[in-house]
Formats: C-alpha cells, sequence, structure tokens
C-alpha cells in the first residue's frame, strides 16, 4: 500500500497543470483509488483499497470558500492552470473563489469532481490518459 511520502514525491514532480496526469497515472499504479483534496488549507486524503487511508495536512494559510458557486469561473480556472498558465496556489484561490469547496479524485474513472459547500457537482473533468 502507498504511504504519504510516495505520494509527495510523485507530487513533487508536478509543475504544472499539464503534468497532472502523468502524476494520476503514477499514483494509481501506487494503489490510489481515491483522494479527497480541501480547497480550504491544502488537506488531502488519500483512499486505497481495503480501508487504508493516509491524510496529508494543510499545506497554506486557510482560504475563504465563496458561498455562491460559478462553473463558468471554475471552468476557467482549470482551462488556463490546465495550460500553465498559473501555479497550484493560484488555482486553489481561483477554485475557491469560484465556490469549490474540494474536489475528488478518482483513479478507476479517471476523473476529477469538483464540489460546492453543499456537495453539488459544480463541474466533472475527465482526466486524460497520459503515456509515460
Amino acid at each position: 500500500m502507498f504511504t504519504l511520502q510516495q505520494l509527495k514525491a510523485a507530487h513533487a514532480r508536478v509543475k504544472t497543470g499539464a503534468d497532472f496526469p502523468i502524476y494520476i497515472q503514477e499514483i494509481k499504479a501506487l494503489g490510489l483509488i481515491t483522494y479527497d483534496y480541501l480547497v480550504q488549507n491544502g488537506v488531502t486524503v488519500y483512499h486505497g483499497a481495503g480501508g487504508h487511508t493516509v491524510t496529508a495536512d494543510a499545506i497554506y494559510d486557510d482560504l475563504t470558500i465563496s458561498p455562491t458557486p460559478s462553473a463558468q469561473a471554475l471552468q476557467h480556472a482549470i482551462s488556463i492552470h490546465q495550460q500553465g498558465q498559473t501555479d497550484f496556489l493560484t488555482f486553489c484561490r481561483q477554485a475557491a473563489d469560484a465556490g469549490v469547496e474540494r474536489w475528488v479524485i478518482d483513479t478507476k474513472k479517471m476523473l476529477c469532481s469538483y464540489l460546492d459547500l453543499q456537495g453539488n457537482l459544480m463541474v466533472a473533468e475527465p482526466i486524460p490518459m497520459s503515456e509515460w
């Protein structure tokens, strides 16, 4: 089963949103099934088979999540991040401003689902398969 150190090492290789598909393939190979990323402070909860769970601590000071979700603002933030125009913290700030409380990565469905404060789906983005 995966460790927090293995997951952090894989994440350290991600420089822009363009690197994300390779990262997902790498953590999937470690046995990760899903993870929840909490936009407020960057806490991440990783889930594997058999109930294996690993939690990473907050990585930045609390952001305020907008109570008014905007799928359009989120789509724009995703688009420019995937093009490598923003760093990760900027993307997190933009996601918070768009009303994203968390995103959930599902490595079986290869899907990233963005949820608002009420748990409503705002955007579901397929994760591209990448050759690595």
